[in-house]
């Protein structure tokens, strides 16, 4: 029997390799309303493109313990950092009309 990846690697494998996927999945979450989705989804992304927290910290220079209750699903990250973290990863936040 051939050996598969279990959901987490594979998720982590296409969120790595493409950006666009990435950008779709957080743009997702954001249409479904639901914040603490969107914040464990962020995690999400930025463990796959940039290794985990510490390599996350690093990018932003921001601290990797509120890192990470920031990006839980009960935490409250503000404006300033949503903003590092999406550059940090190669996204940006915009705001469109809707359909």
């Amino acid at each position: 029997m051939k050996p598969t990846a279990s959901f987490s690697e594979s998720r982590i494998a296409m969120l790595r390799d493409d950006p666009q996927l990435a950008a779709e999945y957080l743009e997702e979450c954001l249409i479904e309303g639901n914040a603490e989705l969107f914040k464990v989804a962020l995690k999400h992304v930025a463990d796959a493109r940039l290794g985990g927290m510490s390599a996350l910290s690093d990018a932003t220079s921001l601290n990797r313990e509120s890192l990470y209750k920031s990006l839980s699903g009960k935490g409250n990250p503000t404006f300033e950092t949503l903003t590092k973290v999406l550059e940090a990863i190669g996204l940006r936040l915009s705001v469109a009309a809707k359909a």
